[in-house]
């Protein structure tokens, strides 16, 4: 990988604010810095929208959303198809640059970059098969019609772990349906949505259906459009403290609200388990991402059977993976965001360490330039370890082990968030059973990845409201109308 590559690549990312179908710069000519966490240094410079900007790209959604949502579906469906095949004819670009500015290996950008895909080309086909219903009321008095019509303007905010799959995954199913969006990438990772921006400009997607602004004062400019009577949906995937915020806010406009929020997933290994299922399993569950995704095991519980054993199994994996920076061959662990997760990451584990967990492997934040953290395994973490309680979002496997199944369930739900949960046992019966009693939004069975842009994407509890992908994706920005007409026959 030449750094003349990089640099034509770089050079090739819009550096200002896409608004009304045009690239421009911030009002207040304020500029923001991206780096790479991989070794400190500033990548690229671009635009730092103010509350004015956001208030023009607002404006561009509000004047845009007539037309489009009038577009015929086909129309609306081609575009996305054309979004969907440019990306398959860069996605060597795009998988550079989310490694660039965001440090995972190249091999899993590549993997995201399929991913995302797969929400332009998922909704590119829901989008012709939203449908109502007609049928005569029990009374027999009357037809009843019932419509789905698009919800109007969106208000898209998205994490900075996943640059590319978080815009398409919102994107898409509002342009299916008719909507316009205004979207505000994570100020870390923002370069991405500029440049699929770019994408979706020459995919034939009109002016001011799609407005991107880029800001270091997210609350700033994103509070005046949350509270502009003209915005009629937000969606949100990040913290639960941020999303409790932004409902509170969202509350003032009885805003349609799609929040994808923090996890906590278990990781349960019955004594029946396919052990080389399950490490394999727990290799992606985990350090997919390097541990930086709500969908992350972040508790192993393990039963006291077979707990040294799968110790024994990870740890061994763990210490043979490469860490560097992620162009390199052969990496897997890349560079944590920032150094905010290095000391969050570490001092979770001396935490757990304190109160009598072992280190089997890893543990230390690298010296030198990036914000690098060892894998890590940890094993005999004790109740009430705050690595059991918060979302760790780094590369450390926590295992707790467990007697019985009820023991097992109570420790998995023994928290606040229901995001996903990932069970291994060769029981059919079990496996059932844990369908049934774990509470969480989604679950893998003898599987370490669900993630699916057919499958909808979602959590319990704290864990967020709403469901992304799938066909209940697209009902997310639909709104319904029922209207009576009187009985033809009388």
């Amino acid at each position: 990988m030449t750094e003349n590559r990089e640099s034509a690549l770089l050079a090739d990312v819009p550096d200002g604010l896409f608004i009304g179908g045009e690239w421009r710069a911030a009002s207040e000519d304020k500029q923001l810095r991206v780096f790479d966490p991989a070794t400190g240094r500033v990548v690229k410079t671009i635009a730092d929208a103010s509350p004015e900007d956001g208030k023009a790209a607002m404006d561009a959604a509000v004047e845009a959303f007539p037309a489009w949502s009038k577009t015929p579906a086909r129309e609306r469906a081609e575009i996305l198809r054309r979004a969907f095949d440019l990306l398959q004819e860069r996605k060597e670009d795009f998988a550079l640059l989310m490694t660039i500015e965001m440090g995972k290996p190249l091999a899993e950008a590549r993997g995201e970059v399929g991913y995302g895909g797969e929400f332009l080309r998922w909704f590119s086909e829901e989008t012709a098969r939203v449908q109502g219903r007609y049928g005569a009321n029990p009374e027999g008095t009357g037809r009843m019609i019932v419509s789905q019509h698009p919800v109007g303007p969106c208000f898209l905010i998205t994490p900075w772990n996943f640059p590319l799959a978080m815009a398409t995954r919102k994107i898409a199913p509002a342009l299916a349906a008719g909507c316009t969006v205004v979207i505000k990438p994570a100020e870390l990772t923002p370069l991405t949505t500029l440049y699929f921006a770019k994408l979706l400009q020459d995919a034939g997607v009109p002016g001011g259906v799609v407005n991107v602004f880029t800001t270091s004062t997210s609350g700033a400019v994103s509070e005046p459009i949350i509270r502009d009577p003209r915005l009629r949906k937000l969606s949100f995937t990040g913290s639960t403290a941020v999303g409790q915020k932004l409902l509170e806010q969202a509350a003032q406009g009885v805003l349609r609200t799609s929040m994808e929020l923090g996890g906590n997933a278990p990781f349960v290994v019955f004594e029946d388990a396919d052990l080389d299922k399950a490490v394999d399993g727990a290799m992606l569950a985990k350090f997919r991402n390097i541990g930086q995704a709500c969908t992350a095991a972040n508790r192993f519980i393990v039963h006291r059977s077979v707990a040294d054993e799968f110790a024994r199994r990870v740890t061994e994996r763990v210490q043979g993976m490469k860490i560097g920076r992620g162009t390199e061959e052969g990496v897997v662990i890349g560079p944590l965001i920032d150094d905010r997760a290095v000391a969050k990451a570490d001092t979770l584990v001396k935490e757990a360490v304190s109160r009598g967990a072992q280190v089997r492997t890893g543990g230390t934040a690298l010296d030198g330039p990036g914000t690098f953290y060892e894998p890590t395994v940890v094993t005999d973490v004790q109740p009430g370890s705050d690595i059991l309680r918060e979302e760790i979002f780094g590369p450390v496997l926590a295992i707790v082990p467990f007697d019985t199944e009820d023991e097992a369930v109570a420790i998995a739900n023994d928290t606040e968030y229901g995001l996903v949960s990932y069970v291994f046992t060769e029981s059919l019966s079990r496996g059932q059973r844990m369908i049934d009693r774990l509470e969480t939004g989604m679950m893998g069975l003898n599987v370490g990845v669900v993630s699916n842009a057919a499958a909808p994407f979602g959590g319990w509890k704290m864990s967020g409201l709403g469901r992304e992908g799938g066909a209940e994706g697209i009902h997310e920005y639909l709104q319904t109308k029922y209207t009576l007409t009187a009985n033809p026959y009388a």
